[in-house]
């Protein structure tokens, strides 16, 4: 008895794990874009408040990725009111309908 329970035990616990690691697919992965860095609200006319983000082509279709709030900050006073080409790597993932990206290194052309 005491065996067929370890053995139940054992097997929800890799139950469990396997669970774990499917849904790290969820999670954030690092990407490299190139495309124009610009502003949301003042160049794109797509947001009701400045935020900085990235047109990107995915597909042959022009992609608009986001930058979260430390990059967003970081990086809008450059490209606000002058939309600049320009590559990035980050770590990006899906909030809703939007695409974020937590920028880790930023270079322009």
């Amino acid at each position: 008895m005491r065996l067929m329970l370890s053995l139940v035990i054992a097997g929800l616990a890799l139950l469990l794990t396997a669970g774990v690691d499917a849904g790290g697919d969820k999670k954030a992965k690092e990407v490299k874009l190139k495309g124009t860095i610009t502003c949301a609200k003042c160049d794109l006319g797509v947001a009701k408040a400045c935020a900085t983000v990235i047109v990107t082509k995915r597909e042959k279709k022009d992609v608009t990725i986001y930058f979260d709030a430390a990059s967003d900050k970081k990086y809008h006073a450059e490209i606000c009111t002058e939309a600049k080409k320009g590559s990035l790597v980050g770590t990006i993932k899906k909030e809703g309908k939007k695409e974020i990206i937590s920028v880790k290194e930023l270079k322009f052309d």
